[in-house]
Order: structure tokens, then C-alpha cells, then sequence
């Protein structure tokens, strides 16, 4: 993992299933819309000292849902 560049995350909506493990594990970045199925806040940038918990809730995911970018 890379410490210089800025992470990004991005749900795929086609593939969630609405389990909420990312929203468990990372509230601070994930949000679950009206039926339960979950989204990146914001425009799913990684505030500083959370990306542990980006890659955390990525290997998480049973639907493997989860991309994270490094910009």
C-alpha cells in the first residue's frame, strides 16, 4: 500500500447486496441509502488516517463490491 498518493473508494451498486459489513467497519466512509444497500460518502475520498479501514472494509465485502483507486 501506498502512503503517497490519495485513496478513493467506490461502491458498485450493481454488486452490493446490502450487507453493511463496509458501513460497520467504516462508518466514517460508507453511508447505506434507503434500502440498506451502501455507498461511499462524499465523492469517496480517504480522509487521512482511514485507509486501513478502506482496505479493511474492501476485503470484507462478500460481493467484492468495494474498488479502491489510488490517485
Amino acid at each position: 500500500m501506498s502512503s503517497s498518493g490519495t485513496l478513493r473508494i467506490r461502491v458498485d451498486s450493481d454488486k452490493c447486496q446490502g450487507n453493511a459489513r463496509c458501513k460497520s467497519l467504516a462508518p466514517e466512509l460508507f453511508e447505506l441509502d434507503e434500502w440498506g444497500y451502501a455507498r461511499e460518502i462524499g465523492d469517496g475520498t480517504v480522509p487521512a488516517g482511514l485507509e486501513d479501514k478502506a482496505w479493511l472494509a474492501q476485503a470484507n465485502c462478500p460481493e467484492i463490491a468495494i474498488a479502491i483507486v489510488e490517485e
